[in-house]
Protein backbone atom coordinates (compact mmCIF):
# COMPACT_ATOMS: atom_id res chain seq x y z
CA UNK A 1 0.00 0.00 0.00
CA UNK A 2 3.01 2.32 0.83
CA UNK A 3 4.46 1.39 -2.93
CA UNK A 4 1.29 2.42 -4.25
CA UNK A 5 0.86 5.51 -2.63
CA UNK A 6 4.76 6.64 -3.42
CA UNK A 7 4.24 5.66 -6.79
CA UNK A 8 0.76 8.16 -7.40
CA UNK A 9 2.45 10.66 -4.90
CA UNK A 10 5.48 10.33 -7.37
CA UNK A 11 3.20 10.41 -10.63
CA UNK A 12 0.73 13.46 -9.52
CA UNK A 13 4.39 15.57 -8.68
CA UNK A 14 5.61 14.67 -12.25
CA UNK A 15 2.36 15.70 -13.92
CA UNK A 16 2.21 18.90 -11.78
CA UNK A 17 6.17 19.79 -13.56
CA UNK A 18 4.61 18.52 -16.88
CA UNK A 19 1.77 21.10 -16.75
CA UNK A 20 4.07 24.18 -15.46
CA UNK A 21 6.21 23.35 -18.21
CA UNK A 22 3.46 22.81 -20.77
CA UNK A 23 1.93 26.42 -19.78
CA UNK A 24 5.38 28.15 -19.57
CA UNK A 25 6.19 27.00 -23.89
CA UNK A 26 2.13 27.76 -24.13
CA UNK A 27 2.89 32.04 -23.08
CA UNK A 28 4.19 34.37 -25.57
CA UNK A 29 7.58 36.12 -25.27
CA UNK A 30 6.10 39.61 -23.88
CA UNK A 31 4.16 37.79 -21.30
CA UNK A 32 6.90 35.00 -20.10
CA UNK A 33 9.08 38.25 -19.68
CA UNK A 34 6.83 40.04 -17.12
CA UNK A 35 6.13 36.93 -15.63
CA UNK A 36 9.62 36.54 -15.12
CA UNK A 37 9.66 39.65 -13.02
CA UNK A 38 13.32 40.39 -13.73
CA UNK A 39 12.61 42.20 -17.26
CA UNK A 40 10.71 45.13 -15.94
CA UNK A 41 13.26 47.70 -17.71
CA UNK A 42 12.78 45.80 -21.29
CA UNK A 43 9.42 45.36 -20.99
CA UNK A 44 8.76 49.52 -20.24
CA UNK A 45 11.29 49.69 -23.45
CA UNK A 46 9.54 47.45 -25.42
CA UNK A 47 6.40 49.06 -24.49
CA UNK A 48 7.43 52.44 -25.36
CA UNK A 49 9.07 50.88 -28.88
CA UNK A 50 5.51 50.31 -29.73
CA UNK A 51 6.82 46.65 -30.10
CA UNK A 52 4.49 44.63 -28.09
CA UNK A 53 1.99 43.20 -30.96
CA UNK A 54 5.59 42.43 -33.12
CA UNK A 55 6.89 40.06 -29.42
CA UNK A 56 3.53 38.74 -29.23
CA UNK A 57 3.34 37.83 -33.02
CA UNK A 58 3.02 33.81 -34.23
CA UNK A 59 6.95 33.67 -34.97
CA UNK A 60 9.38 32.36 -34.06
CA UNK A 61 11.36 34.26 -32.73
CA UNK A 62 14.98 34.32 -30.62
CA UNK A 63 15.40 37.07 -28.19
CA UNK A 64 18.11 37.92 -25.85
CA UNK A 65 16.71 38.90 -23.23
CA UNK A 66 19.19 41.77 -20.74
CA UNK A 67 17.96 41.77 -17.51
CA UNK A 68 17.13 44.63 -15.45
CA UNK A 69 20.85 44.08 -14.09
CA UNK A 70 21.94 44.85 -17.57
CA UNK A 71 20.30 48.19 -17.90
CA UNK A 72 21.50 48.78 -14.54
CA UNK A 73 25.16 48.86 -16.18
CA UNK A 74 24.49 51.42 -18.64
CA UNK A 75 25.64 54.97 -18.00
CA UNK A 76 23.33 57.47 -16.04
CA UNK A 77 20.13 58.68 -17.56
CA UNK A 78 20.75 56.30 -20.61
CA UNK A 79 17.58 54.31 -20.15
CA UNK A 80 15.17 57.51 -19.22
CA UNK A 81 16.85 59.37 -22.68
CA UNK A 82 15.58 56.29 -24.80
CA UNK A 83 12.40 56.08 -23.02
CA UNK A 84 11.44 59.59 -24.33
CA UNK A 85 8.92 59.60 -27.43
CA UNK A 86 11.69 61.27 -29.28
CA UNK A 87 14.17 58.76 -29.48
CA UNK A 88 11.91 55.62 -30.23
CA UNK A 89 13.46 55.02 -33.40
CA UNK A 90 16.75 54.40 -31.40
CA UNK A 91 15.02 52.56 -28.93
CA UNK A 92 13.79 50.44 -31.68
CA UNK A 93 16.79 49.73 -33.22
CA UNK A 94 18.47 48.89 -30.03
CA UNK A 95 15.40 46.31 -29.44
CA UNK A 96 15.62 44.81 -32.81
CA UNK A 97 19.04 44.01 -32.32
CA UNK A 98 18.38 41.49 -29.56
CA UNK A 99 15.94 39.69 -31.75
CA UNK A 100 16.70 36.71 -34.44
CA UNK A 101 14.01 35.48 -36.59
CA UNK A 102 13.91 32.05 -36.05
CA UNK A 103 14.14 29.61 -33.01
CA UNK A 104 17.51 29.55 -32.44
CA UNK A 105 18.07 27.13 -29.35
CA UNK A 106 21.60 27.08 -27.21
CA UNK A 107 22.60 24.10 -28.88
CA UNK A 108 22.84 26.05 -31.90
CA UNK A 109 24.25 29.22 -31.47
CA UNK A 110 26.82 27.38 -29.74
CA UNK A 111 28.02 26.59 -33.04
CA UNK A 112 27.68 29.74 -35.05
CA UNK A 113 29.58 32.83 -35.30
CA UNK A 114 26.94 35.25 -36.07
CA UNK A 115 23.15 36.03 -35.90
CA UNK A 116 21.42 38.52 -38.17
CA UNK A 117 19.53 40.50 -35.47
CA UNK A 118 15.85 42.14 -36.95
CA UNK A 119 17.55 45.25 -37.22
CA UNK A 120 19.41 43.78 -40.02
CA UNK A 121 22.68 43.53 -38.58
CA UNK A 122 25.08 40.90 -37.30
CA UNK A 123 25.24 39.68 -33.58
CA UNK A 124 28.67 38.31 -32.73
CA UNK A 125 28.58 35.10 -31.32
CA UNK A 126 31.40 32.80 -29.86
CA UNK A 127 32.01 30.37 -26.61
CA UNK A 128 34.14 31.82 -24.14
CA UNK A 129 35.01 30.08 -20.84
CA UNK A 130 31.97 27.45 -21.28
CA UNK A 131 29.68 30.47 -21.98
CA UNK A 132 27.91 31.75 -25.36
CA UNK A 133 29.10 35.77 -25.77
CA UNK A 134 27.57 37.98 -28.04
CA UNK A 135 30.20 40.91 -29.19
CA UNK A 136 32.28 39.34 -26.42
CA UNK A 137 30.73 41.47 -24.10
CA UNK A 138 27.10 39.81 -23.31
CA UNK A 139 26.98 36.51 -21.74
CA UNK A 140 23.79 34.31 -22.01
CA UNK A 141 23.11 33.80 -18.54
CA UNK A 142 20.19 31.68 -18.66
CA UNK A 143 18.86 29.72 -22.18
CA UNK A 144 16.38 28.49 -24.01
CA UNK A 145 13.74 29.56 -21.81
CA UNK A 146 10.33 28.05 -24.16
CA UNK A 147 7.74 30.25 -25.41
CA UNK A 148 4.70 29.68 -27.98
CA UNK A 149 6.40 31.99 -30.56
CA UNK A 150 10.13 31.20 -29.76
CA UNK A 151 13.07 31.10 -27.21
CA UNK A 152 14.78 33.59 -24.85
CA UNK A 153 18.03 33.41 -24.14
CA UNK A 154 18.88 36.12 -21.01
CA UNK A 155 21.81 38.04 -21.12
CA UNK A 156 23.69 39.88 -18.58
CA UNK A 157 24.76 43.26 -20.83
CA UNK A 158 22.36 45.20 -22.96
CA UNK A 159 24.51 44.89 -26.44
CA UNK A 160 24.42 48.23 -28.91
CA UNK A 161 23.61 47.63 -32.50
CA UNK A 162 27.00 48.78 -34.71
CA UNK A 163 26.56 51.85 -36.36
CA UNK A 164 27.40 52.43 -39.94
Amino acid sequence: MKTLVKSIVGLLAMATIATAEEKAAKTDIVDTAVAAGSFKTLVAAVKAAGLVDALKAEGPLTVFAPTDEAFAKLPAGTVETLLKPENKQKLVDILTYHVVSGNVPSKTAVTLDKATALSKKDIKLAVKDGSLMLNGSAKVVKADIECSNGVIHVIDTVIMPPTE
